[in-house]
């Protein structure tokens, strides 16, 4: 591992990006770095101005570039049991643990270090860091408009998710939405004069299970997905005030995370007509009473359709294999945009979002190896 790349994770790292907090900071040192060897940002900020996208090219601004994409966010370490400091990065045993070690500071870092190795570049190489894909790909849209303006048709797209180095050439879309629902308060020995929000959330909760294990059971066995199916879960649930009082509220999150080609809409729109169903008995007791929907994410899936990125990754590797993943990532946005995209990184998957995350520094070395062979064909 070169002292470069193992300092550029270490400053990473250190940024608390979780997706709560600010990027800015973390930009604000890409930017400087970037600057100190010549090269120009351009930060493209969401709504509130305290996150933002950076984009920058390195080399000429002809065709034929590469675009390097990477999340800048990372996902919280509350209630996690972590052995030290999830924002200090710690070498132990052949491993570097840190929140986004794996997930993914370490690819765009490595990128980062080895920016002055790129003086001779023919074809450009384009940095892409987003801010909240944690949440739902929430900046990517912006930063993806910005380089269909400001930079030359690259030849290919390269997401850095923790791949381990393998090439994956399909991954699942995800929608999330927010439900809440609306009752009417009364005692709860009384439960003919009040709604219950919390009650009306379970039977939608069920309803949505249910549509997943039709799922499960309708699922195709050469599907190369895992599961190979569209998946739907309930992450969060809250409502309620007090065990003897009907409750008002109830507020549920749920994701829909589908395969390439089938449509989560669909199941939005039996989910909406099941929650339609339930209105007449809820408005019968408490006309205010509702179920109001917000779809808070919406990423398309990336689809197996060939092409250059697959084939600079493949060769860049050394690995032919044609994996698919089932989280989803920035690399359908990208592909929607007609841009030939695939997701290879450092790291695995299996470490990310839990406590003492970390990456093989085998995996950074690996890494360094593909990137370092990107630069020669690119100069050459």
């Amino acid at each position: 591992m070169k002292p470069q790349s193992l300092d550029m994770i270490t400053k990473l790292v250190g940024f608390d990006t979780v997706s709560r907090n600010s990027n800015l900071p973390l930009i604000h040192h890409v930017r400087d770095f970037l600057a100190e060897h010549g090269v120009k940002s351009h930060l493209i900020s969401n709504t509130q101005g305290d996150k933002a996208n950076l984009f920058a090219t390195v080399g000429p601004n002809v065709e034929g570039g590469v675009v390097l994409s990477g999340h800048t966010d990372v996902v919280p370490v509350d209630g996690q049991a972590w052995d030290t400091d999830p924002f200090q990065l710690v070498q132990k045993d052949g491993r570097l643990y840190g929140r986004g070690t794996c997930d993914m500071k370490a690819f765009s870092a490595i990128a980062l270090a080895m920016v002055p190795d790129m003086r001779h570049l023919k074809r450009p190489i384009h940095f892409a860091l987003s801010y909240d894909e944690e949440v739902g790909c929430v900046g990517a849209p912006a930063l993806i408009e910005r380089i269909s303006i400001a930079a030359a048709k690259p030849s290919a797209v390269i997401v850095g998710e923790p791949t381990s180095m393998q090439s994956i050439v399909a991954h699942k879309g995800i929608a999330a939405v927010r439900i809440t629902v609306l009752g009417h308060e009364a005692h709860s020995s009384q439960t003919q004069r009040g709604v219950s929000a919390v009650t009306v959330a379970a039977k939608l909760i069920a309803f949505i299970d249910t549509m997943m294990v039709e799922n499960q059971a309708s699922a195709d066995p050469q599907c190369p997905f895992v599961p190979p199916y569209t998946t739907l879960h309930v992450g969060v649930v809250n409502g309620g005030t007090a065990l003897n009082i009907i409750a008002r509220q109830c507020t549920f999150m749920w994701d829909i995370r589908a395969l390439p080609g089938d449509d989560w809409r669909n199941y939005l729109k039996r989910f909406q007509a099941y929650a339609d169903s339930l209105l007449p008995a809820m408005q019968a007791i408490a006309p205010e009473a509702a179920i109001k929907t917000e779809i808070i994410a919406d990423a398309p899936p990336m689809q197996d359709r060939g092409g250059a990125a697959q084939d600079l990754a493949f060769r860049l590797s050394g690995h032919q294999c044609r994996n698919c993943v089932s989280y989803g990532a920035e690399g359908g946005l990208f592909q929607q945009r007609g841009y030939s995209t695939v997701l290879c990184g450092p790291g695995s998957i299996d470490q990310a979002h839990k406590p003492n995350e970390y990456i093989d520094i085998s995996q950074v070395e690996a890494c360094e190896v593909f990137l370092e062979k990107l630069i020669r064909q690119l100069a050459a």
